[in-house]
């Protein structure tokens, strides 16, 4: 036998092996096994190579196994940290959303929607310096800018008065930063740092886990009893990664009582990759505020069961009776959210998706775009943003439940971030939000069915081919 029949009999076998693997799973569905496949007929030894580094959510190693024991850890505090036998009066989607981690309903709340980018900013400062116990703040993106840098001076401040600061990255969002004079003088000022997931050695990194997880959480904790949460990292809405596409529009909110703890609880189950687990510190009880709203955290990630974030949005949607408001960057849905979305808009719920119009992801800009005909044919209203790079990711329902924070609607939020986000059942704070959205619609240009019917051949066939790969990332 020759070298080259040797080699093809090899690569042959390496194929039918990846293929059987792939039929054999009983974690993915159809269409996804009916894509790995594909890309293995198009692309034999790339495909197979590409299956072995993300065909699987591995987060193994010693960070995988210390995040999940904090999770199992927290999990008696965080089962203590809401009201779970109210769930039944919140609706399907707050009992499927408890079910993910645990975080169950808490009362008491008060929420605030923040402006945006300098009110927010301005409030965020302004809780840091009337710090008295500890900060925990953690950042997917941490830029050395104007935002950045004044965000970190507030926590030297906090640090140097006596507040215990802890501070987190993710350590390829926020790799600038980890090499920059302003993370040395938040260490050398006191303050305990962190960064998630570190890529370190390439080849020992992948075989213990998929390469391009990431932390995309945004969470910022004052003294146990408030919490900033939203889409903004901390970083200018100019973000000078990628200037072209500013200004970044972001929407935070500032949120006070029980809630806090729990988004504490989230933070502490990243805190703890990377080092032995103390809980001490997150051993307290946060009162209620008087004549509050209700709210719980959901936190998902690579260690929750793959498709729960889906699911939970699907339904959410499915609750809706007459209207949802959608905005999001980056627009990937899948079979099952989009599928809650059509169905919802054939039933008669009046639906606006608000996206960008330029979006600084050439594919998912693509990609999101195959999904336009059908939404359109179930009459759902699609607007694309042209004053900036809407960056918001929001869905209200009924103009009394809002679901908002990390998670953007595609693949990778769904799956592959860590996520942080926060549902809150609330009229006055559901109808701030939806005329935050509203504002957004007032700077868009309408899609039109006509518009999509017009697009020739080639660029249908190509959006449709990239929607198609959507769940192999």
């Amino acid at each position: 036998m020759t070298l080259i029949s040797l080699a093809a009999l090899l690569h042959t076998a390496i194929v039918a092996a990846t293929l059987l693997h792939i039929l054999a799973r009983p974690d993915i569905n159809a269409t996804t096994r009916i894509a790995w496949a594909l890309a293995l007929f198009v692309l034999p030894a790339l495909g197979a190579l590409a299956y072995f580094l993300f065909g699987r959510i591995r987060f193994d190693g010693p960070q995988g196994a210390a995040h999940r024991e904090a999770e199992l850890a927290t999990r008696p505090m965080v089962l203590d940290s809401g009201e779970p036998h109210d769930l039944v009066t919140q609706g399907p989607a707050s009992g499927f959303a408890s079910a993910i981690n645990g975080f169950g309903v808490t009362h008491g709340n008060r929420a605030e929607l923040l402006d945006s980018p300098d009110g927010q900013r301005a409030r965020l400062i302004a809780d840091i310096d009337a710090a008295r116990r500890f900060v925990h703040v953690f950042y997917y993106i941490w830029l050395d800018d104007g935002t950045g840098r004044a965000v970190a001076e507030a926590l030297i401040r906090a640090a140097r008065r006596g507040v215990r600061v802890r501070a987190g990255v993710d350590a390829i969002g926020s790799g600038a930063l980890l090499k920059s004079t302003v993370w040395q003088a938040m260490r050398a000022a006191g303050i305990e740092t962190m960064a998630a997931l570190p890529i370190g050695n390439p080849l020992s990194t992948v075989l213990v886990r998929r390469p391009d997880l990431r932390n995309h959480r945004k969470i910022t904790i004052i003294d146990g009893a408030i919490c900033h949460c939203g889409s903004q990292n901390c970083a200018d809405p100019a973000f000078s990664p990628k200037p072209r596409y500013a200004p970044w529009v972001d929407v935070m909110a500032r949120l006070e009582g029980p809630v806090a703890r729990q988004m504490d609880l989230l933070f502490a189950q990243s805190w703890f990759e990377q080092g032995p687990i103390d809980l001490t510190p997150w051993d307290y009880r946060t009162d209620p505020v008087e004549t509050g709203v209700t709210a719980q955290v959901v936190g998902t990630g690579p260690t929750t069961d793959k498709g729960v974030a889906a699911q939970l949005l699907a339904r959410i949607v499915g609750e809706a009776r007459r209207e949802i408001m959608m905005t999001t960057p980056y627009f990937v849905p899948g079979d099952v959210v989009s599928e809650a979305i059509i169905g919802a808009a054939m039933a008669g719920v009046d639906i606006t998706l608000i996206v960008p119009h330029r979006n600084d992801s050439w594919f998912v800009g693509a990609a999101s775009r195959a999904y336009y005909p059908r939404l359109l044919d179930a009459g759902v209203r699609i607007q694309e943003f042209e004053g900036g790079l809407l960056h918001a990711k929001i869905l209200t329902v009924d103009g009394e439940l809002t679901f908002f924070g990390s998670t953007n609607l595609d693949f990778r939020s769904f799956d592959l971030n860590f996520e942080n986000d926060i549902m809150v059942r609330d009229k006055e704070f559901t109808a701030a939000m939806r005329a935050r959205q509203q504002e957004y619609g007032r700077s868009a240009r309408p899609v039109t069915r006509g518009q999509t019917e017009a697009l020739p051949l080639h660029i249908r066939i190509w959006r449709n081919a990239l929607a198609s790969l959507g769940p192999l990332i």
